[in-house]
């Protein structure tokens, strides 16, 4: 007998079962097959991964097919990934990913960075930032961008958002581009971190990346969002 593919996961397994809001943390209720936020309104639903590990990782790539999860590549020594979560996916529409990578830095201590790719109006980079409004402003785009961001053979450029006046607008930086239609988004904390971001810096689609993932290294306090 030939050798058999190996199963693939179940993603329902690997996530938490109360999605939320993407805009907000509040649970969403389902009705006659939509999601509704008690202050959103008719939303999608996004969800959560329980554990940090390969295995779950695995499964949201399982879940999200067809749609992008970027990631820093290659991850510096002694980074990790702390967190990610979709938006639909798990049998309906994707709209959004979110991963984040932790590790530390000379200047900086530790760090957070997150990266939102998401369809117009979703609404969870604004979430990340902090920021009540769905995408990242109409000015976007009115100013030099502060950095080009490389993925594959395209170099993103990506302008920096206000987040002055929002909670803790101090503890973070944000920067936001389109990419294939779609915004993508990237929330560094602390705010003085942002300067990790180079125009050599790569992001990349993990999404078909197959047995490479298992050499990443997962776990670790994520941050608040």
């Amino acid at each position: 007998m030939p050798p058999q593919p190996p199963e693939q996961p179940d993603p329902s397994g690997f996530v938490d079962p109360v999605p939320q809001c993407p805009r907000c943390a509040a649970p969403v209720a389902a009705a006659d097959g939509v999601w509704s936020c008690p202050e959103h309104g008719l939303t999608s639903a996004l969800r959560r991964g329980i554990e940090i590990d390969y295995d779950a990782f695995a499964a949201h790539l399982v879940a999200t097919p067809g749609f992008p999860t970027y990631l820093p590549w290659p991850l510096s020594p002694g980074w990790r990934v702390t967190d990610f979560a979709a938006v639909g996916g798990y049998g309906a529409p994707v709209a959004a990913t979110l991963t984040c990578v932790s590790g530390t830095s000379q200047l900086d201590g530790p760090v957070d960075l997150l990266l939102v790719v998401e369809e117009a109006g979703t609404g969870l980079g604004a979430r990340c930032a902090g920021l009540e409004h769905a995408d990242p402003g109409p000015g976007l785009g009115l100013q030099a961008p502060l950095v080009r961001v490389r993925t594959g053979r395209a170099a993103v450029p990506l302008w920096p958002v206000s987040v002055a006046g929002a909670a803790g607008d101090l503890d973070r930086s944000v920067v936001a581009g389109e990419i294939e239609g779609r915004w993508l988004w990237i929330v560094v904390r602390p705010a003085s971190a942002i300067l990790l971001l180079r125009d050599d810096w790569i992001l990349r689609d993990v999404s078909g990346l197959g047995p490479p993932l298992v050499e990443l290294p997962f776990g670790g306090p994520g941050p608040h969002w």
